[in-house]
């Protein structure tokens, strides 16, 4: 397929009840920004059955694409799967909840248009909950602390991006990744343009609690090493843990009995296990995630597409 003015990369997990409204405001608002487009809808092994839905989408539309994930891989392989079938010169990423709303991609592409090579969405009001607002907030606050660089927490997946920066992105091979943070990394001249997070059209956040964990927990060390020097900081955690523990023991054997040595025992056993332990688990996580890279497993497989003469593929991108 020839190269579009625009794609737009979807990544659907739980959106059944979004994607018919989703796929009739962005043919209204792309049909007026641009000759040619096209949209392509990344089904993540969506619970909700919704593959039918974008077989039927992409028959009534003819810019609809369908690409369908042979597992389900979570939202940034969904969409990194989308920015390695998209054809356009420019591509914009967007959620499937209508929470970014497709009327703001004009003014994504004006400021595109000054010069940058990707513009991202900042969210200056958030539908989320105070909860995960506030998680969000210590997560990113974290982020800063380890990495040494101010993280703004309010940028979403909304954001435009050139056939030059996408290129770059995909040549990223990590399994566990975060799409802003890999943005940030390439650099590149970038924009901002700021808007009003609306409420989910539909259904409710695939993201639970275990889940926004495991997200973020891959974000931290997809980001950076860094975290390996904080073990110094958690043996000295447990070091203080130690002294505290061991005066406590000390005072409880001054005024009652107890078996000979057993108080330095503990007070040993405690500051060695903790920082032994906390030290071995650090690297091991970083061993882990070289050992996934290193068995070469492709990150993603496609199971099917649809629309636009796309025909069956079986392979995933390694």
């Amino acid at each position: 397929m020839g190269r579009v003015e625009i794609s737009v990369v979807i990544p659907s997990y739980g959106c059944i009840g979004c994607l018919e409204e989703l796929c009739v405001r962005l043919e209204k608002v792309l049909v007026g920004l641009v000759p040619s487009h096209e949209i392509v809808i990344v089904d993540d092994r969506s619970p909700d059955n919704s593959w039918p839905l974008v077989e039927a989408l992409s028959q009534r539309y003819k810019t609809v694409r369908g690409v369908r994930l042979s597992r389900n891989f979570g939202q940034q392989l969904a969409i990194t799967a989308g920015l390695e079938a998209s054809c356009g010169e420019r591509v914009i990423v967007m959620d499937c909840d209508l929470q970014d709303p497709p009327e703001r991609i004009p003014d994504l592409f004006a400021e595109y248009e000054k010069g940058y090579d990707m513009v991202l969405a900042r969210r200056i009001v958030r539908a989320h909950s105070g909860f995960r607002r506030l998680g969000a907030k210590l997560y990113f606050a974290l982020v800063s602390r380890l990495t040494g660089v101010k993280t703004d927490g309010s940028y979403g997946t909304f954001s435009i991006m050139s056939r030059k920066v996408v290129n770059e992105f995909l040549r990223f091979s990590e399994r566990d990744r975060h799409y802003l943070f890999i943005l940030r990394w390439l650099g590149f001249n970038a924009g901002s343009i700021e808007y009003v997070h609306e409420e989910r059209h539909a259904g409710v956040s695939s993201y639970n609690l275990v889940r926004l964990l495991k997200h973020a927990f891959s974000g931290v060390l997809f980001h950076s090493a860094v975290l390996l020097n904080w073990i110094m900081y958690m043996g000295l955690f447990f070091t203080c843990a130690s002294f505290v523990t061991g005066g406590f023991l000390i005072y409880r054997y001054s005024i009652a009995s107890a078996l000979p040595g057993w108080t330095s025992l503990a007070v040993a056993i405690l500051l060695s296990t903790g920082v032994i332990l906390g030290s071995i688990g650090t690297v091991g996580l970083y061993v882990a995630r070289l050992f996934e890279i290193a068995k070469g497993r492709p990150i993603y497989i496609v199971d099917s597409e649809c629309g636009c003469k796309a025909e069956t593929s079986k392979a995933g991108r390694s």
